[in-house]
């Protein structure tokens, strides 16, 4: 977004005429429609593109943030990198557990977690550098206690006990690779959380061995999807515990930690677990093992079996019907015998794509199923199960 797009928008009538596009406007509708209704009204095509563009973005926003997105601005790359609301929340939760009461969020982008902080009653400072993004913070962070500064992340001065760090991944629409090409890069980040209590949000795969090994590693699952790693530093990292694996939902929040490890293979039983991928990244699979009294399925592959089901928001368990082939031809015909028309395809450690194979399968019938491709004791097959 440049300046006088910005502009258009946060003037009184753009911000009116913002209100009453996004009521009108749904997934359905039809936007060139939409331009020539709004032209006709005898707004200036400059607004009218402004505000139907902020208007599809706040849509798009309402799965991170809710019913704060009717509220807020957003960027295109603002919304991609921005923390979802309930994610935010975890990490402001922390700063006020450890007894913080200011931070600054350098590098804020938007304001997503200089939000969650602010509403805790965090005092809040956040500097971007960019300035139209510096303004949209502004905007967004307007009703509550926080300053936002236009300037670079590591080099304005600010006074807080504690920092936050979203280093952006991202120049435009290419994404940068090398940790040093970031914004602000990775080793300076880290420089400055060695001296002060700090978190730092990362992509969930990064690299483990560029991880400081002082400090806590997380990895955060929101509902199903695998959304990041933080770093936490000083007063902010737990006492014992080097790393962690945090699953949320809409029943609440479920944690694992420990030691690294993984889980002896043992035969197949009853139920099998598929681990949340914040546990998988975490390298705690053997934990949540020893939690369900599971054994894996075989050697690097992430899926866990027992004899028994425990509920956990830590794995998805499937009730094991019976064993086949990794085989197209048979698996086709067991699926035309039990009557399956509705085939839910997953796959670990085989070379499957649940798309195409769905396709060539030509399923029909009234039931459904799960179907697992993956390795058994070394062997490939294909575990046909249930959801409880």
């Amino acid at each position: 977004m440049d300046a006088e797009e910005l502009r258009l928008l946060l003037s009184k009538d753009g911000l009116a005429l913002l209100e009453r596009a996004e009521a009108q406007l749904d997934d359905r509708s039809d936007v060139v429609r939409e331009v020539s209704r709004l032209r006709a009204d005898g707004h200036a095509p400059a607004l009218v593109a402004a505000v139907l563009s902020q208007a599809r973005l706040r849509r798009r926003a309402r799965a991170k943030f809710g019913e704060f997105a009717a509220g807020m601005l957003f960027t295109e790359a603002g919304l991609e990198q921005a923390t979802r609301l309930r994610v935010a929340a975890h990490h402001a939760g922390r700063m006020r557990r450890a007894g913080i009461v200011s931070v600054a969020d350098l590098g804020c982008g938007i304001g997503a977690d200089a939000l969650a902080f602010a509403t805790l009653g965090l005092e809040v400072t956040a500097v971007e550098r960019d300035e139209a993004t510096a303004a949209i913070a502004a905007f967004n962070l307007a009703a509550w206690h926080a300053t936002v500064l236009h300037g670079d992340a590591l080099e304005t001065p600010v006074d807080a006990e504690a920092l936050w760090f979203d280093p952006a991944r991202r120049d435009g629409a290419r994404r940068l690779n090398d940790p040093a090409d970031w914004s602000p890069a990775l080793d300076a980040v880290f420089a400055r959380a060695a001296a002060q209590p700090t978190g730092v949000k990362l992509a969930p795969g990064i690299d483990r061995a560029l991880l400081p090994a002082d400090a806590e590693h997380q990895w955060v699952t929101d509902g199903l999807e695998t959304v990041e790693a933080v770093v936490w530093t000083g007063a902010l990292a737990r006492p014992g515990v080097a790393r962690s694996a945090l699953v949320l939902s809409d029943e609440g929040a479920e944690e694992l930690t420990g030691e690294a490890s993984h889980p002896e293979p043992g035969e197949l039983g009853e139920w099998l677990y598929e681990p949340a991928g914040a546990v998988i990244r975490a390298e705690l699979i053997g934990a949540l093992a020893d939690r369900l009294g599971a054994t894996g399925v075989s050697d690097g592959i992430a899926y866990l079996s027992a004899d028994r089901h425990v509920a956990t928001p830590l794995a998805q368990a499937f009730r094991v019907r019976e064993t086949l082939p990794l085989d197209e031809r048979r698996i086709a015909q067991r699926l035309r015998e039990l009557g399956i028309g509705d085939l839910e395809i997953k796959k670990r450690g085989a070379d499957v794509d649940p798309a195409a194979l769905r396709k060539r399968l030509k399923l029909k019938g009234d039931s459904r199923a799960t179907l697992i491709a993956t390795r058994v004791g070394g062997r490939h097959r294909a575990i046909l199960a249930d959801r409880p």
